[in-house]
């Protein structure tokens, strides 16, 4: 059991060792880079770095066929690295989750190879095999348009195998109790050199049953508290975070109904719906999507984010739903992938407009879970459409307006840095946006820092009050006796909303402002009324009259008679909402 649940209040950042920080000029990122950057991770606010995939790989799917999962990839360092770098996050208080990829490896790996040769090897049975070419083999692709088939003959096997993803990566079958035990000892391994958990990739596809005959995979549930059992003996605060992309009826599922599952999943539902709520500025279907993945065990934890390393899937929404966000963030072809998502960054997503950005990032802090961000993303990185399929937004982190944008000294990285235009590392960089107090950076910084202390988001229940407005979404959470109330217009004109903050007796007379100076006293219809411009938002904590004339560092009223009158407190503290809070 976890006592203190570490990951309810944190603040997870996903990054490349890849495409981090070159320490040696040879145009790739290593640990020893990541390590010299460790301090501006921990100066950002980040609590646990999430690792991209670094073990030793051919690189065909951006480490994700992994040939070696006890090694680390010689173009990034050593294991004395691996630990160096864990060491170093870790007396800055910083944990390490990493990318676990075991629904397949790659076509390299020694088990495949051998498996391939010897028919009686005793890793034939760790892969799918079938002498005659599935009737299914066009169906259950996960990159369709790009992906032909799910079965690929081979000649030294002299039969098909199985693979949900690239032909490259052929799946391992994962109900072999043997395969089971492989995959706990990898979680073992990493646990022993710092690891506070992992980023478990394809779960869906790693309980599901693979074979010829399937046609529709029975999920083997009990395998994920099988792995969950194994991290709480090894090490007890250590966590699994599911990339799951599934239906809210099967939430649970994932979860275990005593939460004795995954600790964590990606809330995709949330997700999908946000970014129609961004581009409809009607936020009733993402309110549907808070409620139905609502339920949870008390220890679990939903992973909010924006954009990652994929594309933006959009499969969960209706037809015109996902035409509404291709037409507002990815008009051109060239935007989309895979016939279901847009393959952008999400600075330009949202054209660059730092009200927007905001209004983004205000919502990723405040809805209901754990915030995960995108390295780069808060210094508004762009994307290079000119790279194929998902490497358009993984290209490198621009340090600085030097060449390379200081990621390396080598005049060819590994893929090559943005130069140019808006988005090009000479106006977009770290160093620069360091230096100038409201840069995105610095905004970045004060957000993150005041998510940290509203616990009620991470740790309490939430509430949404009813507005007339569907582009105002107004969000309440509730924990300890203590409550947080978040507002923000979706829309790009302004909006007027009067509400009740819904809390019992006076105590939501006033709304303290968490990012301003404009607090909020409800009026004599006992509403409080706002005037919200465009993209705005507003975070206060809910308090009574009492609450604020005890807090003398938030008291509107300088004088110390007024400080002593209630009525003239209220008056002061509803006087000031006319202000852009946290602007």
């Amino acid at each position: 059991m976890i006592s203190d649940l570490w990951y309810k209040n944190a603040v997870i950042y996903c990054l490349s060792v890849e495409t981090f920080m070159d320490s040696d000029g040879d145009g790739v990122g290593d640990f020893q880079g990541l390590m010299r950057r460790l301090d501006y991770l921990n100066g950002l606010g980040v609590t646990a770095i999430w690792l991209m995939p670094f073990q030793k790989s051919p690189g065909k799917d951006d480490g994700y066929d992994v040939s070696d999962y006890y090694s680390v990839d010689p173009r990034f360092g050593t294991l004395g690295d691996f630990v160096e770098f864990t060491h170093g996050a870790e007396q800055r208080g910083m944990r390490v989750l990493i990318d676990l990829v075991v629904n397949h490896t790659s076509i390299e790996h020694p088990w495949f190879q051998d498996a391939r040769r010897d028919p009686n090897s005793k890793y034939r049975d760790w892969y799918v095999w079938s002498k005659k070419k599935p009737k299914n083999a066009d169906q259950g692709m996960v990159f369709p348009g790009v992906q032909e088939t799910t079965w690929t003959f081979d000649e030294a096997a002299q039969a098909y195998y199985f693979h949900r993803f690239y032909e490259f990566q052929p799946d391992l079958n994962t109900s072999n109790p043997e395969v089971q035990a492989e995959i706990l000892k990898i979680m073992g391994f990493w646990i022993e050199l710092g690891v506070s958990g992992f980023r478990m990739d394809a779960v869906p596809f790693v309980i599901g049953t693979k074979g010829a005959d399937v046609t529709s995979p029975d999920e083997q549930f009990d395998m994920l508290r099988t792995f969950r059992e194994f991290l709480q003996w090894r090490k007890g605060d250590s966590i699994i975070l599911a990339e799951a992309n599934v239906l809210p009826d099967t939430d649970l599922h994932y979860f275990g109904d005593d939460g004795d599952r995954m600790h964590m999943m990606f809330n995709f539902q949330v997700n999908q719906n946000l970014f129609y709520a961004l581009a409809s500025a009607d936020g009733r279907p993402l309110v549907e999507a808070m409620r139905a993945t609502r339920p949870r065990p008390s220890t679990a934890q939903w992973g909010v984010f924006l954009r990652n390393h994929d594309e933006l899937d959009l499969g969960r929404l209706t037809e015109e739903q996902r035409e509404t966000v291709f037409s507002a963030f990815g008009p051109d072809k060239t935007m989309q992938l895979y016939d279901r998502g847009i393959r952008r960054r999400l600075a330009p997503m949202l054209g660059c407009d730092r009200r927007r950005l905001e209004l983004a990032y205000s919502l990723l802090f405040t809805l209901p879970g754990t915030p995960v961000l995108r390295y780069g993303d808060e210094l508004g990185m762009g994307d290079d459409l000119s790279l194929e399929e998902r490497y358009c937004a993984r290209t490198p982190m621009q340090w600085s307006d030097e060449p390379q944008g200081g990621f390396t000294r080598s005049d060819e990285p590994v893929l090559p840095v943005i130069s140019g235009g808006p988005w090009g590392y000479e106006h977009v960089n770290a160093a620069f946006q360091r230096r100038h107090p409201d840069s995105l950076l610095n905004w970045t910084e004060r957000i993150i820092r005041m998510r940290k202390e509203v616990p009620e988001i991470g740790w309490g229940d939430f509430s949404v009050i009813e507005t007339d407005d569907p582009a105002v979404l107004i969000v309440r959470y509730d924990w300890r006796n203590n409550s947080a109330l978040f507002v923000h217009n979706l829309a790009a004109t302004p909006r007027e909303v009067a509400f009740s903050p819904g809390v019992e007796g006076a105590h939501g007379d006033v709304l303290i402002n968490l990012l301003g100076d404009d607090h909020d006293a409800a009026g004599d219809d006992g509403l409080h009324h706002l005037v919200l411009e465009g993209y705005g938002y507003r975070w206060y904590r809910v308090g009574g009259l009492d609450y604020l004339l005890r807090r003398t560092d938030i008291d509107p009223v300088a004088e110390s008679d007024e400080r002593r009158s209630p009525e003239t407190a209220r008056k002061s503290a509803a006087s000031k909402t006319r202000g852009r809070g946290g602007r």
